[in-house]
């Protein structure tokens, strides 16, 4: 199983950066690789994320512990197309500064070892997708948005200077 885990420190209260990450179908908002989670009532969801090559994978997942404004764990069910488990943890940061938010993965690789080897080539390594996660989490959660740039996290040319790149030819023309 790949194995991932990363921290972040937000300036919001515990129980505000708590709820909205409970409230899964917020986490497609800052985390680009799901495509959408759907509640399924009580404890169970369903996620539709996006795989290497334009491919997508499906889970159904159960919450196995979840203590208010301090942990929400859980594991995807066995009939998944992708096999994994976490646990998210929110504490206090030191000096009244926020929240620590860290995220704990564990997964099988859709196509093992290979499969892992084709996301790390096409820029989906699962360490630098959750620390790009995070890092537009605390966005969305210290300024309401993820803000894009010309570098932004999402690459290359997909901030303002395409769209000036793309009306260009328009301005030129008239």
């Amino acid at each position: 199983m790949v194995q991932v885990s990363r921290a972040v420190t937000i300036r919001r209260p515990r129980a505000e950066v708590f709820e909205f990450w409970r409230d899964f179908a917020n986490l497609p908002r800052f985390m680009h690789h799901l495509q959408a989670v759907t509640s399924l009532g009580g404890k169970r969801s369903h996620w539709i994320a996006k795989a290497p090559a334009g491919q997508t994978v499906e889970w159904d997942a159960d919450i196995v512990n979840e203590v208010a404004n301090e942990r929400i764990a859980w594991r995807s069910l066995p009939d998944s197309d992708i096999r994994h488990q976490g646990s998210v943890h929110f504490r206090d940061a030191p000096t009244d500064r926020g929240t620590e938010v860290e995220v704990n993965l564990q997964y099988d690789a859709p196509a093992g070892k290979a499969g892992a080897l084709v996301a790390k080539l096409f820029g989906e390594e699962p360490q630098q997708q959750i620390r790009d996660d995070l890092r537009r989490f605390k966005q969305v959660m210290e300024t309401g948005e993820v803000v894009l740039s010309d570098g932004s996290l999402e690459g290359p040319g997909q901030g303002p200077a395409k769209q000036r790149a793309a009306q260009a030819p328009e301005m030129e023309a008239r």
